[in-house]
């Protein structure tokens, strides 16, 4: 037969579809601005399905309608559960190689978005962890059970495992809080070893705790086996941005409480004489301090690699704020990890540190980046002061930036006169918010090695930003 050329692949060829069906698609990326207007002016936008191309969802191009979601009764799916457990053993190999023995206690953060992504990549990695499958059933592959894998199969000790879910994964999922809560009762009355279960030995301490302190037999097994936790009903976030913008905090105390204050409620499909009913929250302070007095690993994970942990405040508000709460009651930080699973087929682990590292090489002060937003003006500028804001935010709740890195950023944002120079002109609010902020790394004992003639530099720029500021504010209001 005659080949084909690269030119003309054959009609079945990955090219072939990448051509005619996955290019148009991409090309159309411009009607997320088009449905976008059309929507704001109350005219119709079509829908289609939601998910992440990058995690084998092509479907959901071209981007920019109305997304619906999908069947949460299907959730954890198989391929799902399939990451989630390889990311669950690749972690416990981890932690056993770094401290010689198995991990007891983990302490996880769920998102709604990254669950829409991923089909539920994180929930089926907590149920790996606890040593539990989920069984599926039908041709829609409904998740209407789970199996608890004996200790021959699982080959190791089970973990017991805390959930931090977000507002959104409480609205939205429901039923996953149901599972996970139904897992881990289950996992609570087996007869094993204590250091094979060590949930198992923790419930029935804590049951005998909670009797002794004046409740019920029910009332202390249910408070036992908490562990799903989450904002208020009705709340969201994590409850440490408005301190750390307003500098509105001491030390780490003041930024443990109010995570702790923020994220007690108690999620259990188990009803109480507490006035606990379906799914609902409860406040429970103490049950959560002491999940967080018994934590040994604070773990998120991440599905891409479109963005980093230094895109968002949401990533130290969580794994940040969880790590902060549990350094205030045991005094030393616990063992932070960052899940990478966006390599799908093998799930990576790394310390936090490692990924901060990571994030500052490849991207904070890498000047392909800086050149990159610097073509975006005000924005760009923005994005660069915002970077600053989320690595001291880390910093301050995990204890994870090395003091040459707030060097790196003062050199590379602020002395160079190009970039410096740019931002002044652009958005000098960035500009003094960048020079504020790594003034107050210093201040706070975050950047400990900073030298004078550095600091009195950064307190001229702030001076020199803030007359530019008020130059334009006086040309404004003429």
């Amino acid at each position: 037969p005659t080949p084909h050329t690269p030119s003309t692949p054959p009609p079945h060829h990955p090219l072939t579809w990448i051509h005619s069906r996955l290019l148009p698609a991409l090309q159309k990326t411009h009607q997320e601005i088009t449905h976008l207007l059309r929507g704001l002016d109350g005219r119709y936008v079509k829908s289609a399905p939601a998910g992440a191309p990058t995690r084998g969802r092509p479907e959901v191009l071209p981007t920019g309608n109305n997304f619906y979601t999908f069947d949460i009764r299907a959730l954890p799916t198989e391929i799902a559960w399939d990451i989630g457990r390889k990311a669950a053993e690749t972690l416990i190999e981890c932690y056993t190689q770094e401290h010689g023995e198995y991990p007891k206690t983990l302490g996880l953060s769920l998102w709604g978005t990254a669950t829409m992504r991923t089909g539920g990549d994180d929930i089926a990695e907590a149920l790996a962890l606890l040593g539990v499958q989920p069984v599926w059933d039908g041709a829609a592959r409904r998740v209407v059970d789970f199996e608890i894998l004996p200790l021959s199969v699982l080959g190791r000790p089970r973990v017991d495992v805390t959930l931090r879910i977000s507002g959104f994964f409480r609205d939205a999922f429901p039923n996953l809080i149901n599972l996970f809560d139904q897992a881990v009762a289950a996992v609570a009355v087996l007869d094993e070893p204590p250091s094979l279960n060590p949930l198992a030995a923790q419930v029935r301490q804590e049951t005998d705790f909670w009797m002794k302190q004046g409740l019920s037999s029910q009332e202390a097994q249910v408070r036992s086996r908490y562990r799903v936790f989450g904002s208020k009903p009705g709340a969201y976030g994590a409850g440490l941005q408005g301190l750390i913008e307003s500098q509105n905090w001491t030390d780490d105390q003041d930024l443990a409480r109010a995570y702790i204050n923020w994220s007690c409620y108690a999620y259990t499909s188990c009803p109480s004489q507490e006035g606990l009913g379906e799914l609902g929250g409860v406040s429970a302070p103490e049950a959560f301090e002491q999940r967080l007095s018994q934590m040994q690993i604070v773990l998120h994970n991440q599905d891409n690699r479109e963005h980093d942990i230094l895109d968002s405040d949401d990533y130290y508000q969580f794994q940040g704020g969880l790590t902060a709460a549990v350094r205030s009651i045991q005094g030393t930080n616990p063992q932070t990890y960052f899940g990478d699973n966006s390599m799908t087929a093998k799930p990576r682990v790394r310390t936090l540190k490692e990924e901060i590292a990571r994030v500052y090489r490849s991207r904070v002060v890498n000047p392909k980046w800086i050149a990159g937003v610097m073509r975006h003006g005000y924005k760009g500028a923005f994005e660069m002061a915002a970077t600053v804001d989320y690595l001291f935010a880390y910093d301050a709740t995990a204890k994870c930036v090395e003091d040459h890195m707030y060097e790196g950023i003062a050199q590379a944002y602020l002395f160079d006169p190009v970039v410096s120079e740019f931002i002044q002109s652009r958005n000098p609010y960035a500009l003094r918010d960048i020079a504020e902020r790594l003034l107050e790394a210093q201040k706070r004992g975050l950047w400990q090695d900073a030298n004078l003639q550095t600091l009195e530099n950064l307190r001229n720029l702030v001076h020199q930003a803030e007359a530019v500021i008020e130059q334009k504010s006086t040309y404004l209001e003429k």
